[in-house]
């Protein structure tokens, strides 16, 4: 009796197809991206290093504690009247500034639109907002307060930079970064707004209230 040999199966066309799947759910697939807050560290300062003395008025003192709430130089706040609050005590151009770039000495704030109050802030670039939060302050807080203070920086940057260039501060980094940052007179008119009102945010280390 004549011996009936298998059938082999051709594998040749079922690799193509698994390789065909694998670039389709390659190109397919989303890839979750973590987001967060821009922020730049500082450098860790030399040996010997002593910091300048700063004044209490410069200082716009920001604490949440671990039930979500706000407070501003002591005082409760809402967070929809944080942003106002930062403007004012950033662009409130009550003193001298620190020398700016080019400058031997400090000047007066002659773009500030602020009340130039002599308790408040002497100059934007003097102003130095602090926020202090709890170990179990939500994240969710702390970002919107972040984003607030960050939306106060930007309208006063718009302004000057639409007084002064004739577009928004957003318009004039748009075209800044469209141009591959080669163009240094883009350059120059980028850092004369950052100049003028440079975001100085600094974050203390968290509290706990069990302690």
């Amino acid at each position: 009796m004549a011996r009936r040999e298998n059938p082999e199966i051709n594998a040749g066309s079922m690799a193509d197809i698994a390789f065909l799947l694998l670039i389709f759910f390659l190109v397919t697939t989303t890839m979750d991206v973590d987001s967060g807050i821009s922020k730049k560290l500082a450098e860790k300062p030399p040996k010997n290093y002593e910091p300048p003395k700063i004044k209490e008025k410069n200082i716009f003192q920001i604490s949440i504690n671990r039930n979500n709430e706000l407070f501003v130089d002591g005082d409760v706040m809402e967070l929809k009247g944080l942003k106002e609050a930062a403007l004012k005590f950033i662009d409130n151009g009550g003193g001298i500034g620190n020398p700016m770039p080019g400058e031997d000495k400090g000047k007066a704030c002659d773009y500030c639109t602020g009340d130039r109050d002599e308790t408040s802030s002497d100059h934007p670039n003097k102003a130095i907002i602090s926020i202090e939060s709890d170990r179990a302050t939500e994240y969710g807080t702390y970002v919107v307060v972040q984003n607030e203070l960050l939306r106060a920086y930007a309208e006063l940057r718009n302004k000057l930079c639409q007084k002064e260039f004739r577009m928004s501060f957003a318009e004039l980094e748009e075209s800044y970064k469209k141009g591959g940052r080669k163009d240094e007179e883009l350059k120059k008119k980028v850092q004369f707004i950052k100049n003028r009102y440079p975001q100085i945010i600094t974050d203390l280390d968290p509290t706990d209230d069990n302690k």
